[in-house]
């Protein structure tokens, strides 16, 4: 699976980069999450993959810092561009005439940039979080990575606060950008509804398919898991929810946009004709 993630995502940004068609705010915020999502997946995939095999489960404390800081990092910036990319759909279908103006590429890299750096102030506010912890009452993490409620959950000290300030930044992160992609969309479907045509409707829904698609299989799994460990003391069904969204889904992002997208489809055809 972690294979098929990482030549997924290689393809689609190979694919997006290679074909002048595909140069375009849309499939410049895809490349850019396509390579969120191979650094998402290889924070925790690759160690837990190595510890199978050598029958070793043991991590340093800077090495758990580490792994927490840039899943977090590339968690929130997954967050962040599919919020970017559902505001590019929202001004190609509500503002189809300026959306050539207000979308250009240095805003586009603007938005990029920005996104990139409130995922390092989140991931780093995350880091000062446990930090703060001297002395833990277990060393066994019930989790296949550094979960930073995990790590809180071990603490010997008063948590009350941490726990505020963690679920304070997690709203941040997690719930403005949902608000955002939510509205978004409440704009989106009120414009598609005034279209005339049958047509015109479907082509307008089609191209929001595959971003919708992706939204409710990553936050669906990564809000459920915060917010159950937050009434629940629950390792298990925790590490299971964590798996769906730090390997399921950015091994379907690939697969979800090539399959239902025909210009990514004959991108890759052009491609391969190219190469053979």
């Amino acid at each position: 699976m972690y294979l098929v993630t990482m030549l997924g995502n290689l393809l689609i940004i190979l694919v997006v980069s290679s074909d002048s068609h595909l140069h375009s705010p849309m499939y410049f915020f895809l490349s850019n999450l396509s390579l969120a999502d191979m650094g998402f997946t290889s924070t925790t995939i690759p160690k837990m993959i190595v510890d199978i095999q050598t029958h070793s489960r043991v991590i340093s404390y800077v090495g758990c810092l580490t792994q927490m800081s840039f899943f977090m990092l590339f968690g929130c910036l997954d967050s962040l561009l599919l919020t970017v990319m559902a505001y590019d759909r929202f001004e190609a279908i509500c503002h189809p005439l300026h959306y050539s103006v207000i979308m250009n590429p240095r805003f586009c890299s603007l938005l990029v940039l920005m996104s990139l750096f409130i995922s390092l102030l989140v991931s780093q506010m995350h880091n000062a979080i446990v930090l703060q912890l001297n002395y833990f009452k277990d060393v066994e993490i019930s989790h296949f990575f550094c979960d930073p409620s995990q790590l809180l959950n071990l603490a010997c000290s008063d948590t009350s606060t941490n726990n505020v300030v963690m679920y304070l930044v997690g709203a941040i992160s997690g719930f403005l950008p949902i608000t955002g992609i939510l509205f978004s969309y409440y704009k989106i479907v009120s414009s598609i509804l005034r279209v005339p045509s049958s047509g015109g409707k479907y082509k307008a829904f089609s191209t929001c398919g595959s971003h919708l698609s992706i939204v409710c299989l990553f936050y669906g799994t990564g809000l459920g898991v915060y917010l159950s460990s937050a009434v629940s003391l629950s390792p298990k069904n925790d590490a299971v929810a964590s798996v769906v969204y730090t390997v399921v889904t950015p091994m379907l992002n690939p697969f979800i946009y090539s399959l239902r997208n025909r210009d990514i489809k004959r991108a890759m055809q052009r491609l391969l004709s190219k190469t053979i």
